[in-house]
């Protein structure tokens, strides 16, 4: 399961430092998402996502323009819990340095726990974010989707945060995404929500899937993603995937920033990229602990799409 851009997937911490790169990213815009094409919350069988704890260590991919990223480094840490009659549970560790020229070391380190409900109807979410060990404010609320609307409460001051949907949270986003890989598809656009930055965003979303690969991923020069290479996650099919993020809005746009990945079917990803224009960061996947998934506690058996039987309508 990437870290939830969704900017928490590989993002969430470097959303607070990317003001060192203010230039436009250079990835293509995305076309306008045909009406009516988004997949309402809750319909169809979920995919299943496999419980897994994956640590991804973080580096420069390329720096550039007018302030420059020299170098970055961090680490990701991810613990995926859940299934489709209880929930989905993720907890999110990130800490993240980048160095420029122009602002010096900035270190950011991030912590989310988040829950979905299984039908992807319902979202808990907190995080707690310090910056070179000042503490920003918490974002700490709830939201619910329906086929037509989203709703955030956010605690504190303000008005709840109401959004014409459908619009997916990250879990239901993520089978979504396998659904349509599985099924040959070759994009797929969606509203996304995954309680980022002061929880008051909503994304649209752009996916191109490329053609599916089965065996072990090949490995680059320096090795990557060895975890994903050896042991029974090597042979699961996956995609790679190109997701770009937008503004909420009509018509063709720049994304704000580019995530590429490649997708496994039970969920799991690998060769991590954020690519923000000015600079691009990647994940190197260190460790991988992935469980077998199980019946819900007393649901007996569940089948391929993730319904476990006896679960409550």
């Amino acid at each position: 399961m990437i870290p939830y851009p969704r900017a928490r997937r590989l993002a969430a911490g470097l959303v607070l430092l990317a003001g060192t790169a203010q230039a436009a990213p250079t990835a293509p815009a995305a076309p306008e998402a045909p009406a009516g094409k988004e997949v309402p919350a809750g319909e169809g069988a979920p995919e299943v996502l496999a419980n897994h704890r994956a640590v991804y260590d973080l580096s420069l991919a390329s720096g550039g323009g007018t302030r420059a990223v020299e170098s970055a480094r961090g680490r990701i840490v991810i613990d995926f819990r859940g299934d489709a009659c209880r929930g989905y549970t993720m907890q999110t560790r990130q800490v993240t340095e980048l160095t420029s020229a122009e602002t010096g070391a900035r270190l950011s380190d991030m912590r989310s726990t988040t829950f979905e409900g299984g039908q992807g109807r319902e979202f808990r979410f907190k995080t707690t974010t310090l910056t070179d060990n000042k503490p920003a404010a918490p974002v700490d609320g709830t939201a619910t989707a329906t086929a037509d609307a989203l709703t955030v409460k956010l605690k504190g001051p303000g008005k709840p945060l109401s959004v014409e949907g459908p619009v997916l949270f990250p879990s239901l986003h993520m089978r979504r995404l396998v659904e349509a890989a599985r099924a040959g598809k070759t994009t797929l656009s969606a509203k996304v929500y995954d309680g980022s930055d002061d929880g008051r965003k909503v994304y649209d979303t752009f996916a191109v899937i490329g053609h599916a690969a089965t065996g072990p991923a090949p490995a680059a020069g320096d090795a990557r993603d060895k975890p994903l290479r050896t042991g029974p996650i090597a042979a699961v099919p996956h995609w790679p995937v190109t997701l770009s993020y937008f503004t909420a809005g009509a018509g063709e746009r720049t994304p704000i920033y580019t995530l590429s990945f490649d997708l496994y079917e039970n969920g799991v990803s690998g060769a991590l990229k954020l690519d923000y224009g000015e600079f691009a960061i990647r994940g190197d996947m260190t460790a991988l602990d992935l469980e077998a998934d199980k019946a819900a506690e007393k649901g007996g058996e569940k089948g391929r799409g993730g319904e476990a039987k006896g679960c409550a309508p």
